[in-house]
């Protein structure tokens, strides 16, 4: 028989609520699962070093172990044991010791990424701002490639590039927001880099998420070709930002 309608009139808010349920359970097992896999491998590195550290003959097997550890491993538990990530998962033993233990927020694959910066004060300071902005891998590859933490420090003394490197861009300030310079490389602006307004609004708008990322934190797109009045005069802004923190209009 059909649902009376007076009985699900409350039917569609059942419906969301369970949909939001599951989707925030998914949400949670990943996370969960994700930070289980982190200290995993954070303890398979630990093993592997001190075995190494036992005695100076196998210290001096270097890579040979990690070869040989990486075949019989492959074939015992299947994939995830590769040559590289097992190098991988004893340098994050190593440089995340038992004081500085990883974040469970972020997934092995950051960890892998910034492991691959040598620089210890870089480092801490991409592990800080991809928590704080929530980066997906390729962003925070992109961000990486464009020196983001070099362009930050260069403004700064000793003790503010300490500052950065241990919380990140804090916004302090209204100049914090604002980079300077920024990097559009995503744009593929062919040389010798000359480009109408039209065509470079276009490829701007084509390319929003990751021109917003460079704006810096708290900027959020209003509109194209944003009508606006002045003196009782019609008049079009090629693009208009909103920025929450400042709570100003942002005008391009």
């Amino acid at each position: 028989m059909p649902m009376d309608i007076n009985l699900s009139e409350n039917y569609n808010q059942l419906i969301q609520q369970i949909s939001e349920a599951y989707i925030q359970g998914q949400k949670n097992a990943v996370v969960s699962v994700n930070a289980h896999l982190v200290q995993t491998y954070w303890q398979i590195g630990r093993y592997i070093v001190e075995f190494e550290q036992k005695g100076k003959q196998r210290a001096e097997y270097g890579l040979a172990l990690i070869d040989k550890l990486s075949g019989d491993l492959l074939t015992n538990l299947g994939k995830g044991f590769s040559r590289s990530n097992l190098i991988y998962m004893r340098l994050f033993y190593l440089e995340f010791p038992i004081s500085e233990k990883p974040s469970h927020l972020l997934s092995w694959s950051h960890y892998v990424e910034l492991l691959k910066i040598s620089d210890k004060l870089e480092r801490s300071f991409y592990l800080q701002q991809t928590i704080l902005e929530s980066w997906s891998i390729p962003e925070l590859k992109r961000q990486k490639k464009s020196s983001l933490f070099l362009r930050l420090a260069v403004s700064k003394d000793k003790e503010g590039i300490m500052k950065l490197a241990e919380q990140g861009q804090i916004i302090e300030k209204p100049t914090d927001i604002i980079r300077d310079p920024y990097v559009l490389e995503f744009l593929k602006i062919p040389e010798p880099y000359h480009l109408s307004e039209t065509d470079l609004e276009t490829r701007l708008i084509d390319h929003l998420q990751h021109f917003l990322l460079e704006l810096g934190k708290g900027f959020a797109f209003i509109g194209r070709q944003y009508r606006i009045t002045l003196g009782n005069r019609p008049h079009y802004v090629d693009l208009v930002f909103y920025h929450r923190i400042l709570k100003r209009i942002e005008l391009e």
